[in-house]
């Protein structure tokens, strides 16, 4: 049996980029639905269930980032930015919002498509078990390895693909400091300063969903020169 397309939402406010890269993406064997700006990505994503989200920074009235920012306060869809702005500070701004990863405009067709492949790989991938323990317990929070699943409580807690992403590889080698280089590039981001950088903001972001003070952190820890551990009970 064939597995279903991925479902991707693009939007953005020029008709013309809209248009082509709804035609390449469709090539490629992805499912597209395109949208002109938040408003009517909100009324679609009302209606529909989407595999990821290719977003827009620079729109007319409600911007890629205060969209990205509403949406990952209620669901963990993954999100891939494009902005115009490629200094590194505006790169931290979209993830510190909740993105997944970004594209610098213009870009290549071609890479556009890898990262969302990238993306969309880690997602399937957090149902992968490790050998044993099925679960790590953090204090109020448990993490099931089986699942790839965080849960305070009976609450479930949500996980965009990059923190999933970086969850499984925390807990395949619990106790064991993993340097900011290779997290950079598990999770299929070039090498450098800015992109270390991208990993610190989303273990900052991880951070506040499992611990009780994220400013004092007691199970994701960071191991000066050697990178971040995490430490369950």
């Amino acid at each position: 049996m064939n597995e279903p397309q991925p479902h991707l939402l693009v939007v953005d406010d020029d008709e013309r980029i809209r248009g082509l890269l709804q035609k390449f993406l469709m090539r490629n064997g992805y499912l597209v639905t395109v949208a002109r700006d938040a408003a009517q990505a909100r009324r679609l994503l009302a209606g529909l269930e989407f595999d990821m989200i290719v977003l827009d920074v620079m729109m007319p009235g409600e911007d890629g980032i205060l969209l990205t920012r509403e949406l990952r306060g209620r669901m963990a869809v993954p999100i891939l930015l494009l902005t115009a702005r490629g200094e590194t500070a505006n790169r931290i701004e979209g993830l510190e919002a909740g993105a997944d990863d970004y594209l610098v405009k213009p870009f290549e067709p071609k890479e556009l498509l890898l990262r969302i492949n990238a993306i969309l790989r880690r997602v399937p991938q957090v149902q992968v078990a490790p050998p044993a323990p099925k679960v790590l317990h953090l204090g109020a929070v448990r993490y099931d390895m089986d699942r790839g699943e965080l849960w305070r409580g009976a609450d479930p807690v949500r996980l965009t693909a990059t923190e999933a992403a970086l969850m499984r590889m925390f807990a395949a080698q619990p106790g064991q400091a993993i340097s900011r280089e290779k997290l950079a590039g598990d999770l299929g981001r070039d090498e450098g300063g800015a992109q270390e950088r991208a990993v610190d903001v989303q273990i900052t972001r991880l951070r506040r969903k499992i611990e009780d003070d994220p400013k004092v952190p007691r199970y994701l820890q960071t191991v000066r020169g050697e990178g971040y551990l995490l430490q369950p009970d």
